[in-house]
């Protein structure tokens, strides 16, 4: 596969303060890829360099071999931004907002309203067509927001935190609509705080702090890092301290009214079938077992605690 970004010995300097500090990053053409960090690693101004909202201080970046200074006007063509913020004129309405973004890049006006019909109508806009985009929702501004940055039909989506203050249908209804144009081939770059979102959408992520990328693999081999394993028992009864003093290898910790029960082991030296023919044995019957945690998150907070002792 072609790179769809290619970034080496990326720095971004704001005066004294060095922002990214010689990133290397490759994102193949058709990948979803996440990028994790805490507030303030580099996130943002990452993204703001490659949309062209920021110039690099040294370094290389090309998008689909186009170099990012030189050639910008192809690498421009070639990305659709969602920042976090809203950023379009809250008076405008909904149509005019859609078409003007397709005008900023040279797009026919018959065009234009056709590209501002359908994406209306796959993202439950239609009525809101006349609507000054003040009026709208937090929920209809988040779905405005890609559907505008879609209207030329990038290569690239470049997505600053898109389900923040979402609720979990329309979450979902993205995930949904993001996993499809995906598979149609737009490079997907996500950033965002929900790490299931990224578990379940990403097949590659690259970690950063502090300005660097500290991690970079598939998104299965990272959430299998840890050996540390933690499951949620659900009981049939409220577990009685008898279970408990059997399962204390295991570190026990009672939970949900007392009819829950967490058990942390190390998967590579316990088999799971061990684990639940112990919880039986303790006279406990199961309705229900499940991740007691997020392992990526577990993965994500490890390396970045890790990375920031040693800053």
């Amino acid at each position: 596969m072609s790179a769809a970004i290619h970034i080496r010995n990326l720095t971004k300097r704001y005066g004294d303060i060095e922002a990214l500090r010689g990133i290397d990053l490759e994102v193949s053409e058709g990948t979803f890829f996440g990028l994790l960090g805490p507030n303030g690693a580099g996130k943002t101004t990452t993204i703001n360099i490659l949309s062209g909202l920021a110039n690099k201080t040294a370094g290389e970046v090309t998008l689909f071999g186009y170099d990012l200074v030189r050639q910008y006007r192809h690498c421009r063509r070639h990305v659709g931004l969602v920042p976090q913020e809203f950023n379009f004129d809250q008076f405008a309405k909904v149509q005019k907002i859609l078409e003007f973004q397709g005008g900023y890049f040279g797009i026919d006006p018959a065009v234009c309203r056709s590209r501002a019909e359908e994406l209306m109508e796959r993202f439950d806009l239609r009525d809101k067509r006349d609507t000054p985009a003040r009026h709208l929702s937090g929920g209809m501004k988040r779905r405005l927001m890609i559907a505008r940055a879609l209207m030329h039909q990038p290569r690239l989506l470049i997505l600053d935190e898109p389900t923040a203050g979402v609720d979990v249908d329309l979450r979902r209804s993205l995930w949904h609509f993001l996993r499809e144009i995906n598979v149609q081939g737009v490079t997907i770059l996500l950033t965002t705080h929900y790490i299931e979102e990224a578990e379940s959408l990403c097949r590659c992520i690259g970690i950063i702090n502090h300005g660097r990328i500290i991690e970079l693999d598939s998104t299965r081999n990272l959430s299998n890092r840890l050996n540390r394993e933690s499951i949620l028992v659900t009981c049939q009864n409220p577990v009685p301290p008898s279970a408990t003093d059997r399962l204390a290898a295991y570190e026990p910790r009672v939970a949900g009214d007392g009819y829950e029960l967490v058990l942390t082991f190390n998967r590579d030296q316990v088999p799971y079938d061990q684990v639940l023919r112990e919880v039986t044995q303790a006279g406990l019957t199961i309705l229900n077992l499940r991740p007691a945690d997020n392992r990526l998150e577990q993965v994500f907070l490890h390396l970045t605690r890790e990375e920031t002792a040693h800053a």
